[in-house]
């Protein structure tokens, strides 16, 4: 073989290996610019997933059926994307990124649910840390406070208890993260505004809270009354107990 031709032969290897390259180069950039597939990184609340990655695909797939490997990036609907899921009632936010290789990255927290409304005729509902109020879960059931009584469910209609009794979510955050009032009380019974009632793990007296205001103090009668009452009375001397009038409590 002559010089000549090894020299062709070269500069043909050296241009499809540059040929080759380039192509590989373009599929890759191409690749870059369409849609791959979904990862969902799901944030549980204590270990508790109301929602799964399973419900979230099925939402993606049947809300966009465009959502397919291949379609360009650019055609993606984000907001769009983030908007559907907040519609679901358990998830609380949804952060959608597209990571350099086409892959859709959906960050999803849930709401937290701190108390239940009971409702003798209707579906129960979960009252969030925000106050909002969810249907319960067909997969999950989370052990929280229980409240009962017609403005409870009064409450639950109008979807979110701020709006109109912004203190009740107070007294539902002090129990429950308090150790030992979380373990005692167990219902709410919430009559009007100022007719809450107080159900206990120990004990069969029902105490009356009266509103929600003022809540530190009451829980202080109370308390005196478990270390100071009970002890020289005995846990079934009472039926009942009052702390809604101010710095007085009242046993029968």
């Amino acid at each position: 073989m002559t010089k000549a031709n090894v020299m062709k032969m070269l500069a043909f290897v050296v241009l499809s290996l540059v040929l080759g390259g380039f192509i590989g180069f373009v599929e890759k950039q191409t690749l870059y610019k369409t849609f791959q597939g979904s990862e969902i990184d799901i944030e549980g609340v204590s270990g508790v997933y109301f929602v799964e990655d399973a419900e979230i695909t099925k939402i993606l797939s049947e809300a966009f059926p465009d959502l397919k490997a291949g379609l360009m990036l650019k055609e993606v609907p984000m907001k769009e994307i983030e908007t559907r899921l907040l519609g679901h009632p358990f998830i609380k936010s949804v952060e959608a990124m597209l990571g350099q290789k086409g892959i859709l990255n959906l960050k999803i927290s849930q709401h937290q649910p701190i108390a239940r409304i009971a409702q003798p005729w209707g579906a129960d509902g979960y009252i969030t840390t925000e106050g909002k109020v969810i249907p319960t879960s067909t997969s999950y059931t989370s052990r929280v406070l229980i409240l009962e009584g017609d403005y409870a469910e009064k409450l639950m209609d109008q979807g979110d208890i701020t709006a109109d009794m912004p203190e009740l979510l107070d007294l539902i955050e002090f129990i429950t993260e308090d150790e030992f009032w979380n373990a005692q009380i167990t219902e709410l019974e919430v009559n009007s505004k100022d007719d809450i009632r107080l159900f206990q793990q120990v004990g069969r007296q029902i105490i009356e809270l009266g509103d929600a205001h003022d809540i530190a103090n009451k829980f202080d009668r109370i308390a005196v009354f478990y270390k100071e009452i009970l002890p020289r009375k005995g846990w079934n001397a009472y039926d009942r107990v009052s702390v809604k009038f101010k710095d007085q409590i009242v046993c029968e």
